[in-house]
């Protein structure tokens, strides 16, 4: 019969109690401790309930399990620390209908639920079996007291006898709160009787283990003991030599090392036969060397991650002045690695021009990870052994590059870094990029093998950067295994601030300075980068501040001087006349000569291009060591113009009598691109025409032969030499608007940009007399 109840509830953390059971529970929360008072104050009824999570403190409907039961408190006794221990019987199962807070306690509506007494055959006959299968289950233990069956066999309750046995098992709360939910008796037991066979069988795959593992450490044991006895024994007769003590203190090293097993009986096998080889034998030094490098290199020590993204960006931020999609793009792969909880997936690639910063950018990733650092350079590498190292049978033998460089970092997690990766060789040796394949592959370096070692060794928690300065250099195998990310040269602006910063204080305090003994004003530092250095870097301007920082040393010391102040005037004679020249605006509107805009690896430059007209034959002359594609843009650039004779008024047989010489100053420097396509069209444009150019505008555009203007790159570099050069009026394919982003504000504040389609829109502003 069911029969509803209203009670104060007392939510168990971790336990669950049956009908019929007795025992004491602390209560120590408010809520539960004002449900006792309530129930002691009424007829000592309270409903216990089992948490589904014990660590929620305030739980609510839905953070425990329906089903509990209606206990009687026996017996109260409040502790010193303010809490209860209570004596409580269960009597039946209850299931919660609603839930009730009223004032400081819980209430509960429940149903109630008394077992069905009536024992049929079949009921009789499960309870014949769960009888017989727990038997055999205590008798099978060993643990338990033989009482719990006599006691087991006296209960003539059907639904009290499948309670009772519940209790006893090992269960898990999830499978007890399972059986208790159960108020159909007969299905009771049958899920019991299902419970009992499973812990039969995990009970003899039990025994099984522990008896496996009794006889490993009674063989263990066993040479423990012949081994003391061997020792005592030695040392009565003086014979223990140092090889033993050696072979020793090797074995607990090995055992130290965190091996895996199968490694750790390579190597054991390996010392056994060290010990018994004599001193004098030449393989005894081939082993021991071998041992050596085995617990040497780190099998288990690893460094705690730090996964902190904004500590990570200050870091790169404080050792990398720009360079901001570059760290935005470290940032992001620092946070999905996060996310996944580990540091496998795509290796990282830094391509980029020498000096710009790619190897302290790994060393700041392992910084920011709180991880070691070790570098190997792969420039020049042509053997294959370099990286797997040589086979123990040659003389001499050592595990490769990698096994070293982990050894070096003495952890299982470093950041490796491998530079210059597109600087490896082949010949008849092997190939070494072959054997970088296995090293960069996330789903094989965790196996990594090196023919020294000769066991499998773990890559996968290394977290592996590489660097190149030219990515036609990596194999293609190789290369798609990496994440490329391309490192441009820094902009002046960016020099600037890295030598205002950086460079310069570091340098001052190198040679022992003070910055009130040496000042090195901006436009110096300017100067020295426009004049004395043309790098994508910053490591020729490092060394020429390294010169000035001597030429103040020296006068100091000297006494000529207490504080050397540099300037743009004394340059010249520290440094020598200059060294490089940048473009320069016209000084007036010429005919047939254009500026165009041009990206080195050093950064953006303006370009002349020269376009002269003379009697001939229609012949076209090319010069200024042009490369193919920019010969190209000549000839695309003089098609244009051929077929828009009519629209310029050039007369039909201009081109059958007059011959077209485009020459590109500094003629021993090579160009080439199609990005001078605008420039070329205009300046012929201009010397056909003879309409001079306006010397304020720069121009920038791969040209179609229908006249359309296509995108180029490097328009931020290429911008800030339009700056330096005086050019106020840009001209830039429409396209690439979205680039004025990167561009910074203070120079964009001074161009005015026109984003073009067309070859027309392009002549109505560089024409002198076109429409602006």
């Amino acid at each position: 019969m069911v029969v509803t109840q209203h009670i104060p509830m007392i939510p168990l953390r971790g336990l669950v109690v049956f009908p019929k059971m007795s025992l004491h529970i602390d209560v120590g929360r408010e809520r539960s401790m004002a449900a006792v008072d309530d129930a002691m104050k009424a007829d000592q009824l309270v409903f216990l309930v089992t948490q589904k999570q014990a660590a929620t403190e305030n739980p609510t409907r839905e953070d425990f399990y329906a089903m509990g039961v209606v206990a009687y408190v026996k017996q109260l006794v409040k502790l010193p620390n303010d809490s209860m221990r209570l004596i409580v019987e269960a009597k039946y199962r209850a299931s919660v209908t609603e839930m009730i807070e009223e004032n400081s306690a819980t209430f509960v509506n429940v149903e109630t639920f008394e077992d069905d007494a009536q024992v049929d055959v079949l009921v009789e006959s499960f309870m014949r079996l769960v009888t017989d299968q727990f038997s055999r289950y205590v008798k099978m233990n060993g643990r338990m007291s033989p009482d719990l069956i006599d006691h087991a066999q006296e209960i003539d309750e059907p639904g009290h006898l499948a309670d009772y046995i519940a209790t006893q098992l090992p269960l898990k709360m999830k499978a007890k709160q399972e059986i208790l939910g159960i108020t159909d008796v007969r299905e009771r037991l049958e899920t019991l009787m299902n419970r009992l066979q499973n812990e039969q069988e995990i009970l003899v795959v039990e025994k099984r283990i522990n008896s496996t593992v009794k006889r490993a450490m009674e063989k263990t044991q066993k040479e423990f003991y012949l081994r003391e006895q061997m020792k005592a024994i030695q040392k009565e007769l003086g014979d223990k030599d140092g090889k033993q003590k050696d072979s020793e203190a090797l074995r607990e090293k090995i055992l130290d090392a965190g091996m895996p097993d199968e490694t750790l009986k390579v190597v054991l096998k390996e010392l056994a036969r060290y010990e018994a080889i004599p001193v004098q034998a030449a393989e005894s030094s081939v082993i021991r060397n071998y041992l050596d490098w085995m617990v040497a290199i780190p099998w288990s020590k690893a460094t705690k991650d730090r996964h902190n993204l904004k500590k990570a960006e200050q870091i790169l931020n404080k050792d990398h002045e720009g360079l901001e999609k570059v760290k935005e793009r470290i940032l992001e792969f620092l946070a999905v690695q996060q996310l996944k909880g580990s540091l496998k997936g795509p290796i990282l690639c830094l391509v980029g021009p020498p000096g710009v910063g790619k190897t302290s950018l790994a060393q700041s990733i392992a910084k920011s990870l709180n991880r070691e650092f070790v570098r190997m350079s792969l420039g020049g590498v042509r053997d294959e052994s370099e990286i797997r190292g040589h086979r123990r049978t040659y003389v001499g033998a050592m595990p490769g590059r990698i096994i070293q460089g982990m050894k070096k970092a003495g952890t299982t997690n470093p950041v490796f870094l491998l530079d210059e990766i597109d600087k490896m060789a082949n010949d008849f040796r092997g190939d070494p990029a072959a054997a970088m394949l296995e090293v960069l592959d996330p789903e094989q370096n965790g196996t990594f093998s090196d023919h020294f070692i000769e066991e499998p060794y773990n890559l996968s928690n290394v977290l592996f950067v590489a660097t190149a300065n030219d990515l036609g250099g990596i194999p293609g195998p190789l290369r798609d295994r990496m994440e490329i990310i391309q490192i441009a040269g820094y902009t002046e602006l960016e020099k600037l601030a890295i030598a205002k910063n950086h460079l310069t204080p570091r340098q001052i305090e190198d040679h022992g300075l003070t910055k009130s003994q040496v000042q090195v004003k901006e436009d110096v530092l300017k100067d020295l980068i426009r004049y004395y250095t043309r790098e994508a870097g910053v490591r020729g301007l490092n060394r020429v501040i390294a010169t000035l920082c001597r030429k103040a040393a020296g006068t100091i010391v000297r006494g000529d001087k207490k504080k050397v102040v540099f300037t743009a005037k004394t340059l010249e004679d520290i440094l020598g006349k200059h060294r490089f020249h940048y473009g320069q605006a016209n000084e007036e509107n010429l005919v047939g000569v254009a500026t165009g805009l041009a990206y080195t690896t050093a950064g953006g430059d303006t370009l002349q291009i020269e376009v002269s007209i003379s009697p001939g034959a229609g012949k076209i002359q090319l010069t200024g060591k042009l490369g193919d594609v920019m010969k190209e843009s000549a000839q695309t650039a003089l098609s244009y113009v051929r077929s828009q004779q009519e629209k310029y008024d050039i007369a039909d047989d201009f081109f059958a009598k007059h011959d077209v010489h485009i020459h590109v100053p500094e003629g021993a420097v090579p160009k080439d691109g199609p990005s001078a396509g605008v420039t070329m069209v205009t300046a012929l444009t201009s010397a056909i025409t003879n309409t001079p150019i306006r010397k304020e505008v720069g121009m920038t555009g791969e040209v179609t032969l229908r006249g359309r203007v296509l995108p180029i790159g490097g328009l931020k570099e290429k911008s800030l030499s339009a700056h330096r050069a005086g050019l106020t009026t840009i001209i830039i394919p429409k396209q690439n608007e979205r680039d004025l982003d990167d561009i910074p504000q203070s120079v964009r504040d001074e161009l005015t940009f026109h984003a073009v389609s067309n070859v027309e829109d392009v002549l109505a502003i560089a024409l002198d007399g076109g429409n602006n």
